[in-house]
């Protein structure tokens, strides 16, 4: 049986100008493709300075969404006096805690810096209550005395290695007060945001329908909503709040270097340990050291560091919702990158944004497209279904 080819050249048409309408398409394609390149990284230069900004933005704003909506009902509709109440709100129960601390810790580590480079740090000697401490008292007392001891010959010796941990740290310290600006100036993005959301939520299902198919689109909107919104609130959220709460009660108990210790319990709660391995030894510290507060106080500070020391138990059922999709490990993969790469902020944006990725990935893995079903036909009774 003869067959004609699909892309046979007319007779009438040379070998020349063929290889002409050919390099001419080829010439059009590849201008049309630099202008477009072109243009994406012009767009992405541009964008980068407020990438951080934006995308904490946009987390902040799906994250707190549902109590916009309950602050806009009881305002009467007003979406834009609802925005306006919430970002003050916001402001002033997360953002001026967070500006005490964060200057409590770039403080403290500048002076540990300076310490360093004048060489006058030192280990204060223990006090001798220490050895009578309950179980750890006298080895405790025993490996503090001689640290406090040879730590000067130790830094004299090692000098140059610790100036330059000492430097990094204190890039730490100027990457976390820039942090919190960061974080107060997304809190008002956030609001801005939450007015337009349902424009934007719709311009936002049009491109995904338009990536994949109608039906597609609004249910990767949804999931990565629902993504945002678990692993937002319910991991990093809480371990902010709390991080936030015993930071304050190490500030007015008098604890050193509290804005460090906040630090570390937001880190301990996005690794899903418990707070009570920093409010316990800050208890033990606040009994056993002289702090200048009376038994009272410090009677107060212990149940307030218990409580706070356990608040995620409470915080996470009321946070957490329906449950996080993505394993933890990929959360604190995301949480650890994240700040590695952008520091503090780094801390929640990366944790959500892989947990998304993670989520739509195994949504992609586990999806079977239409066409792949072979139908049934009489010689093959059984349905058969290709490999994706």
């Amino acid at each position: 049986m003869n067959t004609v080819p699909v892309n046979t050249v007319p007779s009438n048409v040379d070998q020349q100008t063929l290889r002409k309408i050919f390099t001419s398409d080829l010439t059009e394609t590849l201008i049309k493709v630099g202008l477009i390149a072109f243009l994406a990284y012009v767009c992405v230069r541009i964008f980068a300075p407020f990438a951080n900004l934006v995308m904490l933005g946009v987390i902040l704003a799906i994250s707190i969404y549902p109590l916009y909506l309950w602050l806009v009902r009881k305002l009467g509709g007003k979406r834009g006096l609802s925005a306006t109440v919430l970002v003050l709100a916001l402001l002033l129960l997360l953002g001026v805690p967070l500006v005490i601390l964060g200057s409590s810790f770039a403080t403290q580590i500048s002076d540990v810096h300076q310490q360093f480079e004048k060489g006058t740090f030192a280990i204060p000697a223990p006090d001798p209550k220490v050895a009578e401490w309950p179980v750890i008292g006298e080895r405790l007392h025993t490996a503090w005395s001689e640290a406090a001891s040879n730590l000067p010959a130790y830094l004299q010796k090692n000098a140059e290695i610790i100036r330059g941990y000492s430097r990094k740290a204190l890039a730490v310290a100027a990457g976390a007060a820039g942090a919190v600006l960061l974080f107060l100036a997304a809190i008002a993005v956030a609001g801005i945001m939450m007015v337009y959301a349902e424009g934007g939520s719709r311009v936002t299902e049009r491109i995904l329908a338009r990536l994949t198919t109608p039906e597609r689109g609004a249910s990767l909107l949804h999931l990565s909503v629902a993504t945002v919104r678990s692993v937002a609130t319910g991991v990093v959220g809480v371990a902010f709040i709390q991080a936030l709460l015993l930071g304050m009660g190490f500030l007015l108990a008098g604890i050193p270097a509290a804005g460090v210790f906040a630090a570390i319990t937001m880190l301990l709660g996005i690794l899903q340990l418990p707070a009570l391995i920093i409010s316990l030894p800050a208890i033990g510290y606040l009994w056993w050291a002289d702090t200048g507060s009376s038994n009272t106080m410090k009677i107060i500070f212990t149940i307030y560091f218990l409580i706070a020391g356990m608040a995620d138990n409470v915080l996470k059922p009321l946070l957490l919702g329906r449950g996080v999709d993505a394993p933890m490990l990929v959360i604190l993969i995301g949480a650890i990158g994240g700040m590695v790469t952008g520091g503090i902020i780094g801390l929640f944006v990366g944790a959500v944004l892989l947990a998304v990725a993670y989520t739509l990935f195994m949504e992609w893995v586990d999806s079977r497209r239409p066409e792949a079903v072979v139908p049934v036909t009489a010689a093959d009774p059984a349905p058969r279904e290709v490999a994706d």
